[in-house]
């Protein structure tokens, strides 16, 4: 299958550009490379150095025997699609070339509208140009579990039935986006549905999780191919900070009460989920929705598991629960449906021992590369106005 991957120098992106590569798919991937470019605004690098993307795919070719095409653009610029559509055209879109920090979402009016503007603008070109140009192709969109917040009931699979007055209607379920950031994604959810109906496309939107981990198959096969390990309070995840602060002695940073509960995933599972979707598209003018994500874990959960993983590495790490840079329930119920791709064959890697050991290790193998003054929350969710740069500096003067 001819599989095009948007945003695929990215954290996700690369490894399943490279798992779907090595299953016999030929792939082509298309980047901006604003990724790298807000590692240099923040201050902020992954823990791992990453090669440039020429040089990530001559080792690919090297490593592997096959070529995996790239075209360097920004898919916001229509012209820059279309010609990309008609020279690879495409029989799969996996769509991740959006911006996906909250945080950096809510920095500032700045950050809110170049999130909203850079996501939501690029899926409708990106709606635009299937529609145009390749009206078969079958559009697998990176969606995210915070479109549907934390309601007090159980969250199903994009839809839910209702009764009301004696009727029954089956509707999308009810969004309740956290950030500007999620915001973003509900519009996009709510443009590919518009467009499925009135064109006839067909697409599946993986509501995806947390995602942990770095290393799959296809990116240990040569140090030149590694991936991102994002660690810093914008885009790095709870488990890898956790891991970083556990590697620098720093203490575990909770926010609020640690009960903030969220669906997670091994990226091993991600490159594979991407490839069933593919494998198994939807029909014409079917907006389908999958949960993409295999446990469930609480914010203090993760703490005291990445805590008992340091403790056999001979490391002494503590807790400290600090206020909650964001407006969300810090204990709620959660419990959400997440069957459609295990009954499709996914078959997945839960949170073990074993990798948790693998982070703390890469953790402690780049431990000179870790700078502590990104480890803590700088961006308040109440503010308007988050000045990340006097923050840093001031920081740094500290240290």
């Amino acid at each position: 299958m001819r599989i095009l991957v948007l945003g695929g120098d990215g954290y996700c992106g690369w490894p399943t550009a490279l798992y779907l590569s090595h299953r016999g798919h030929e792939i082509g991937i298309a980047d901006s490379f604003h990724r790298r470019l807000w590692d240099h605004e923040l201050g902020a690098p992954t823990l791992t150095p990453i090669r440039s993307l020429p040089e990530r795919l001559r080792s690919w070719r090297e490593a592997s025997g096959r070529e995996v095409e790239s075209f360097v653009g920004d898919i916001n610029d229509y012209e820059f699609l279309a010609a990309l559509f008609r020279q690879f055209a495409p029989e799969a879109v996996v769509h991740f070339a959006e911006q996906r920090s909250a945080p950096y979402s809510m920095i500032d009016r700045q950050h809110a509208v170049f999130s909203q503007v850079n996501n939501v603008v690029g899926t409708l070109n990106v709606l635009f140009a299937i529609q145009e140009f390749q009206p078969q192709c079958h559009l697998v969109k990176l969606g995210t579990m915070g479109e549907y917040g934390t309601p007090n009931i159980d969250i199903e699979e994009g839809y839910i039935k209702i009764r009301h007055n004696g009727r029954e209607d089956v509707l999308p379920f009810p969004k309740q986006p956290g950030s500007f950031y999620h915001l973003s994604k509900v519009h996009d959810s709510h443009n590919i549905a518009f467009c499925c109906r009135i064109w006839g496309l067909r697409a599946t939107d993986l509501n995806q999780g947390v995602v942990y981990g770095t290393v799959t198959e296809q990116t240990a096969l040569d140090g030149a191919l590694v991936n991102r390990f994002d660690y810093d309070e914008v885009f790095g995840t709870a488990l890898n900070r956790f891991c970083v602060q556990a590697a620098v002695g720093h203490p575990l940073t909770v926010y609020g009460k640690g009960g903030q509960t969220r669906g997670f995933l091994d990226i091993r599972d991600t490159v594979r989920c991407i490839e069933i979707a593919c494998l198994n598209p939807a029909g014409r003018g079917e907006f389908r929705v999958f949960n993409q994500f295999t446990e469930q874990f609480s914010v203090l959960e993760l703490a005291r598991l990445v805590q008992a993983a340091a403790g056999k590495l001979g490391l002494s790490v503590t807790l400290e629960h600090l206020p909650d840079p964001r407006v969300e329930a810090e204990d709620h119920y959660y419990n959400a449906r997440h069957t459609k791709l295990a009954e499709l064959g996914l078959k997945p890697h839960l949170l073990s021992s074993a990798l948790l050991d693998s982070l703390m290790n890469i953790a402690l193998e780049y431990k000179d590369r870790i700078d502590p003054s990104l480890l803590l929350p700088r961006v308040n969710w109440r503010s308007f106005r988050n000045d990340r740069r006097r923050e840093t500096a001031k920081a740094a003067a500290a240290d």
